[in-house]
């Protein structure tokens, strides 16, 4: 693999102000987004976040990362060996780009011409049958050898097996927590071995020990990183099956192995192919399946759109704020629809948006859809 490819790049005190910025708390990629677009750079939102978090009902302002504290983490980061790198930048993921909110930063250790050959993710049951690691070994040499990249997310059992089998062509493994600190801790020498020859990513911050909450948080990673996601052994009840949905609401193709109906460990892949995933049982069932879509180049797209022109159109009033608020309720709703129903100009309703969103009161859907957290606002 060649060495990284020249290409924009975000400036040091740009990198600075992103990590500063992402690193706030309820600011998520979607919000990042739409303070970028709304006030052009992360240095302006990060003056204007506290007045924002007051007019969405925040109770309390949340602490913005100081610049020293920004500079502590990239130091980090480079001791490790790892850089941040902003999704406008040649070495970020081309797939992820396309995703619903893609992270903005991500921490990247090993070379990222890993990321461009097509990828298929395999994950599966931490508790994995002899049968189903050798399976995952197997396919993920084979897929490796007909020019995949393998993604998975580092778990034992199947994900373990996975990046072993495709040591040799390129294997990407995606982590919970920070680079720094592996999950499960005995996968860390496999983390450096996947470094050395493939990459490791993470948006978490580097000293982050992963909660449960933030497993489903890798798995949209690993479904927004590829063209296809194969599931080879999962429980009824298991992280791969959220893999498995996540990736076919980003339009990848899902791929399941059969297993015994007598063991609980094939019941989520059964089901999966009941619900109309694509039975697998060599490589060549996913490469054909896939073969079609890899001549697809991701297009080359500024990190965000241009902010358009709200010159004329003035900021939400509390009425404004109310009638947005009161279309909002716990079930998801269409941001289209919102606007449609309160009359208001989407960039007023935006505002509100992005401001019950900072203030911890939004909570954000696939396909544009928004739903009202009730209870404190969690800042």
């Amino acid at each position: 693999m060649s060495g990284p490819a020249a290409g924009p790049r975000l400036s040091d005190r740009q990198r600075l102000s992103w990590l500063r910025l992402i690193r706030t708390q309820n600011v998520g990629p979607a919000s990042f987004r739409d303070l970028i677009n709304r006030f052009g750079s992360a240095e302006v939102a990060l003056e204007i976040l506290p007045e924002l978090m007051i007019s969405g009902g925040a109770i309390r302002i949340a602490r913005i990362p100081s610049v020293a504290e920004a500079e502590a983490e990239l130091e980090l980061a480079g001791k490790a060996g790892a850089r941040f790198v902003g999704i406008g930048e040649t070495d970020y993921p081309p797939l992820l780009r396309n995703m619903d909110h893609p992270p903005p930063l991500l921490a990247v250790k090993g070379n990222a011409a890993v990321f461009r050959p097509p990828g298929v993710a395999i994950v599966g049951a931490r508790n994995a049958s002899l049968a189903g690691i050798k399976m995952a070994r197997m396919l993920a040499a084979d897929l490796g050898r007909d020019g995949y990249a393998i993604v998975s997310g580092l778990a034992r059992g199947i994900d373990t097996a996975a990046h072993q089998g495709s040591l040799a062509t390129g294997t990407i493994g995606v982590l919970a927590g920070g680079l720094d600190l592996p999950y499960p801790p005995e996968n860390a020498g496999l983390c450096e071995e996947i470094a050395e020859r493939g990459a490791i990513i993470s948006e978490m911050p580097f000293g982050w020990q992963p909660r449960a909450q933030d497993f489903p948080r890798r798995n949209r990673l690993v479904a927004g990183a590829v063209l296809g996601l194969v599931v080879v052994e999962a429980a009824q009840r298991s992280g791969s099956l959220i893999s498995a949905r996540l990736a076919g609401e980003m339009g990848r193709l899902v791929f399941a192995v059969p297993g015994s109906p007598l063991d609980p460990r094939a019941a989520g892949t059964n089901g999966l192919l009941k619900d109309g995933a694509t039975l697998v049982t060599e490589a060549s069932d996913i490469s054909r399946a896939i073969a079609p879509l890899t001549g697809m180049r991701a297009p080359d797209v500024p990190p965000f759109e241009e902010p358009p022109d709200f010159s004329a159109t003035p900021p939400p009033g509390e009425s404004d704020r109310a009638r947005v608020i009161e279309a909002l309720g716990p079930t998801p709703v269409a941001v289209d629809e919102i606007i449609r129903h309160t009359g208001l100009h989407p960039a007023q309703v935006f505002m509100v948006l992005l401001e019950l969103d900072l203030a911890g009161r939004l909570e954000r859907h696939a396909g544009a859809n928004v739903s009202l957290v009730f209870g404190e606002p969690s800042v």
